[in-house]
């Protein structure tokens, strides 16, 4: 293993949003240790369209709808290049098959447990395990491979001046956002009713004078979770479900007091920019994909569905296993979150913080 600092260094992470957003402090800290390195992150188009304005880092775009003579072309761009370093961060079969055409020095993949779909067959170095470890730090873990002790993670993204003129137009009072949906996949059962959802709404407007938003893609889900939402509420709300970009999205969480959303991507940024997140937990393990500095206000049924459903506790079951059945999320009630809502509004108020949960 070399010794030498490395001058040229590829990242490998395409994907999702909430994960993209979490390797953000990787790359500050490469940046800190190694001031002189080049840093290329392999990265998918859409992912790239919210971290564009990180300075000082090179993009390969990767367009999961490419046609053969787009492929063709990132091969070749890929096969142009030898680097010190590539940190494979993505556990995949398609980032696999990508990482077949980097060239590196020393090839870095997570550990055997976390190596999913065959990774350590594209590695030749693997990671420090992390046991029971939040997916952040699981990224951190890489640094160590390089010779870096991993510091307290920090986000630090910058915001696009559109969007922050765009974001300008709302949250001009107290606000709370909601982004009710998680991604749309198979037996991907996170998200909250969306009646639950319009008594939150009417709860925040009336007992804490908050301004509320919605935000979401352009999925026939979203919308329709946008306009039932808005319907079954009796307060106003502003319904902005697939009218914002990512770089949007971010300014308006920026200026947001609170977000409440299941485990998604969305949570992932509002964490990204300081914003405090009441996540909702039922069919994952926020201790794993939570957002990291907000653990405190997540509403917490994950235990409750395992026993239920998989008939196991969380220290019976591997690290990350989700539960696959669509009433896990009726757990989570909706008094529960307006509790934690208004738990966190006395909080924001006196700015002293409750005990941690």
């Amino acid at each position: 293993m070399t010794t030498r600092k490395p001058l040229d260094i590829c990242v490998l992470r395409l994907s999702a949003i909430g994960d993209t957003c979490n390797i953000v402090p990787v790359i500050h800290q490469l940046r800190n240790a190694f001031p002189e390195a080049r840093i290329t992150w392999i990265i998918g188009k859409t992912e790239w369209s919210l971290l564009q304005t990180l300075p000082d880092v090179e993009f390969i775009t990767v367009d999961k709808q490419a046609g053969r003579r787009e492929r063709r072309q990132l091969v070749r761009q890929l096969q142009s290049r030898t680097f010190d370093v590539f940190l494979h961060m993505h556990a995949s079969m398609r980032a696999n098959l990508i990482s077949r055409h980097v060239r590196a020095t020393r090839k870095i993949g997570f550990d055997r447990s976390r190596a999913r779909d065959f990774q350590w067959l594209f590695s030749s170095e693997t990671t420090a395990p992390a046991e029971r470890a939040h997916v952040v730090d699981g990224f951190l873990g890489f640094l160590g491979s390089l010779g870096i002790t991993p510091e307290p993670p920090q986000w630090c993204i910058p915001l696009a001046d559109d969007a922050v003129e765009f974001a300008s137009r709302y949250c001009e009072q107290p606000t709370l956002i909601i982004s009710p949906c998680s991604s749309d996949r198979r037996q991907n059962f996170r998200n909250w009713a969306a009646e639950h959802y319009s008594r939150i709404v009417d709860d925040a407007v009336r007992k804490h004078g908050l301004e509320v938003v919605l935000t979401g893609g352009q999925t026939p889900v979203e919308r329709d979770y946008g306009k039932n939402i808005s319907a079954l509420a009796t307060e106003p709300v502003i319904n902005l479900i697939g009218k914002t970009s990512l770089p949007q999205l971010l300014a308006l969480l920026t200026k947001a007091d609170v977000l409440l959303c299941p485990d998604s991507g969305p949570a992932h940024m509002a964490n990204a920019v300081g914003t405090p997140v009441i996540g909702l937990f039922a069919t994952s393990n926020r201790w794993r994909t939570g957002a990291y500095n907000s653990q405190r206000w997540a509403v917490d049924r994950y235990p409750d569905a395992l026993a239920i459903y998989n008939g196991k506790s969380v220290a019976q079951v591997r690290w990350g296993q989700r539960v696959r059945d669509p009433r896990a999320m009726e757990l989570i009630r909706p008094e529960d979150v307006s509790a934690r809502l208004q738990e966190f509004m006395r909080y924001r108020a006196s700015l002293t913080p409750p005990e941690d949960y």
